[in-house]
């Protein structure tokens, strides 16, 4: 019998009756659990019923606790330590700022000095033996929020939580003063011949919005809060430059700048449902120091 910790295990108690007829895994698919994630539990002996391992697929009783245990992992990519700024964590989850010019998961060029990286080397220092799963990515050149899962149940509900339910902010500074100071972007996006830049294509382009608010104008230059309803490929950075406004630093969409060596955005706010509790929270992540040329209390 196991301690169920909420470290090492995620409970549910099931309210119900006999006369409702629910076995076990069709209740966990049913707090959200995967098919595929609730066959490897059952085959390596994970799902507990009152605190004892599940071999069967039993039919619940008002009050049973069916959980489910993460195990050991051995880490996914070299382990590495740096101080990291972040901004939330629980059992389940960890929400890191994460700095310009640091490339979020390990690749063939990429192998190391990543936030995957460094992220199994925090967990290191913490004593947690899992993999690192990010739930979203940012380009090598963005900076800001990044949200990383502590288990498989976790990255899987957040994953499909986050393609509905999550609020994704923005801020970047852009050129020139937009004529309108908020509106909505609905301009559709697909990839260019080039394979690597996008574009405003009304033939191909898949449907992609963004809301946008100016919150400040400085020396030609305006500080805008954008609102992600869609999660295309550089869409903050395609729908900029279509209005004529690319993002300050820009060189694929817009020019460099002497004023900061990447394009200027930064994602800036998440507001989401936590995978257990379903309690909303939003977590907000100040702007880099390279941001420092547009004065902003942001």
């Amino acid at each position: 019998m196991y301690r169920l910790n909420s470290k090492d295990f995620i409970n549910f108690k099931f309210n119900g009756n006999s006369g409702n007829k629910v076995k076990v895994n069709d209740f966990l698919k049913e707090r959200g659990l995967s098919s595929r994630l609730i066959r490897k539990s059952v085959k390596s002996g994970n799902i507990y019923l009152n605190s004892r391992v599940n071999k069967k697929n039993k039919f619940l009783k008002k009050g049973d606790l069916v959980s489910l245990r993460f195990e050991e992992e051995e880490p996914n990519g070299a382990v590495e330590h740096r101080d990291l700024d972040i901004i939330y964590e629980d059992n389940d989850l960890v929400i890191v700022n994460k700095d310009p010019f640091m490339v979020t998961h390990t690749a063939k060029d990429d192998a190391d000095g990543t936030l995957l990286n460094y992220l199994l080397g925090y967990f290191e220092e913490e004593g947690l033996k899992r993999k690192v799963r990010f739930v979203n990515r940012l380009d090598r050149d963005t900076s800001g929020l990044v949200v990383a899962a502590k288990n498989s149940f976790v990255q899987d509900k957040i994953s499909r939580d986050f393609k509905e339910d999550l609020e994704k902010k923005y801020l970047a500074v852009v050129e020139g003063r937009l004529y309108d100071k908020e509106g909505l972007i609905d301009e559709p996006i697909a990839t260019s011949e080039d394979g690597i830049r996008r574009e405003v294509n009304y033939v191909i382009g898949k449907k992609s919005l963004t809301s946008y608010e100016v919150l400040d104008e400085y020396k030609g230059m305006s500080l805008v809060l954008l609102t992600l309803h869609t999660g295309r490929t550089h869409q903050i950075r395609v729908h900029m430059a279509h209005l004529g406004h690319p993002i300050v630093g820009d060189s694929l969409y817009g020019k460099k700048s002497d004023l900061i060596k990447r394009q200027a955005l930064h994602s800036y706010s998440l507001k989401f449902k936590l995978p257990r509790s379903d309690k909303e929270i939003e977590v907000c992540a100040k702007l880099p120091k390279d941001f420092s040329f547009f004065p902003c209390s942001y």
